[in-house]
């Protein structure tokens, strides 16, 4: 049995969703299908918890029926009726959310219909043309802790029930959610952003998967954003510590929790370009071999925090474990660190969460921040390199080891 993952972009639209027709209906082997929310519409529903959250009712009824909207029009140029979209979602009534009050619960029970509406339009449009495929709930597979928004799985039991429902009725292809779980209780949960990969590779390691394939609107592992940089190199191969070294600094073709999974027990994973299935794309497997080319990666929205001790106190001397309890309980992610004797200097992704992190730091520390940062990471640099990067930019922070730079920089 192998696992193919579809993302938004790949199923944006009912051409999309017939190219992924065609791409399972080439391989022969039994599947399961991990699929992510339709486009924008995880953005979209982003927009409706903001809404609801604001108290203003009317514009997240709006906004959700526009989403609504949106995909029984694919559903119908699919040939399909609305009841895939209606199962999920009968109507626009907020009213079930309203007295939600904490965000993260909010935001999982609202963001994970996207999923939800996604994987019931594509498995009934399967169905429809006479492919052997069935729909399933990840919502009850895929158990979690009650963590909203950064969920963590709870493995045993949830490998069990995956075997349990794939065992319960055989098909070929079985289609299921990326992104989403839920509590023992039923309430629905998510893994964090952009975590479908992350659903792919843990359902890979529950069922001992032969593989693990990632079709993306790209060639495969490219050493650069191309939307960024202008001339880009295929990576055919590279192995799993490579994939997470670069997922960690950002880069956004794998999720950073994807990989050890698949280590653990040495599925390979390929990243292929959904408009060229033949293409070779790139694989991610037990390998020595290392890159040969520079790679650039690049975090944007970061905000750079500096905290200075109020006395006279080294910062060193007993700061850290508290600053860093402050920034892991405002959930910030950390991307780079840097400390001299009286300042300790991170950079964080920015998130609703900050403005409460800085509170709190501000409250023992002298705290100066800058937002809108951007971080680029280099692997594989040369001196060459790194000046022509420098060039012409505000660099506010930069570090460089043997191999590789990383200059925080202001846009």
């Amino acid at each position: 049995m192998k696992v193919f993952k579809f993302g938004g972009a790949s199923v944006k639209d009912a051409v999309g969703i017939r190219n992924l027709r065609q791409i399972i209906e080439g391989d022969d082997n039994e599947l399961v299908v991990v699929i992510s929310a339709i486009g924008k519409t995880t953005n979209a529903l982003e927009q409706v918890v903001a809404a609801i959250y604001d108290g203003d009712k009317h514009l997240a009824q709006s906004r959700l029926e526009a989403i609504r909207d949106s995909h029984i029009e694919i559903a119908k140029q699919l040939g399909l009726n609305e009841s895939p979209i209606t199962g999920i979602l009968p109507d626009t009534d907020v009213s079930a959310y309203v007295n939600i009050f904490d965000y993260d619960k909010l935001y999982d029970q609202v963001v994970s219909l996207g999923e939800l509406l996604s994987t019931s339009l594509i498995a009934a449009y399967l169905q429809s043309e006479g492919v052997d495929a069935r729909w399933l709930d990840m919502t009850h597979i895929l158990l979690t802790n009650r963590c909203f928004r950064e969920a963590q799985p709870e493995i045993a039991h949830s490998a069990t029930h995956l075997k349990e429902a794939l065992c319960k009725e055989h098909h070929r292809i079985n289609i299921v959610q990326g992104f989403i779980g839920g509590t023992a209780d039923g309430l629905r949960t998510t893994l964090g952003r952009e975590g479908s990969d992350y659903t792919a590779a843990l359902v890979a390691n529950f069922i001992d998967a032969e593989s693990v394939t990632i079709w993306k609107d790209v060639p495969g592992i490219l050493n650069a954003d191309p939307r960024r940089v202008e001339h880009t190199t295929l990576i055919p191969e590279l192995s799993y510590i490579e994939a997470v070294e670069l997922a960690y600094s950002g880069a956004q073709v794998i999720h950073p929790k994807t990989i050890r999974p698949l280590e653990n027990k040495r599925i390979p994973l390929y990243v292929k370009p959904f408009g060229d299935p033949t293409a070779a794309g790139s694989v991610i497997y037990d390998t020595d071999k290392k890159i040969d080319v520079p790679v650039y990666i690049w975090r944007d929205n970061q905000t750079l925090i500096t905290m200075r001790a109020k006395d006279f106190s080294f910062v060193l001397e007993e700061s850290l474990s508290h600053i860093f309890d402050i920034i892991h309980r405002n959930r910030l992610k950390v991307s780079m660190i840097q400390s001299s004797a009286i300042t300790i200097s991170v950079s964080v992704d920015t998130s609703r969460y900050i403005d409460e992190a800085l509170k709190e730091l501000g409250a023992d520390y002298r705290v100066t921040y800058n937002g809108g940062l951007s971080l680029l990471t280099i692997r594989g640099t040369t001196p060459e390199i790194l000046a022509s990067e420098q060039k012409n930019r505000t660099i506010l922070l930069s570090q460089k080891t043997r191999r590789t730079a990383r200059l925080l920089i202001k846009n």
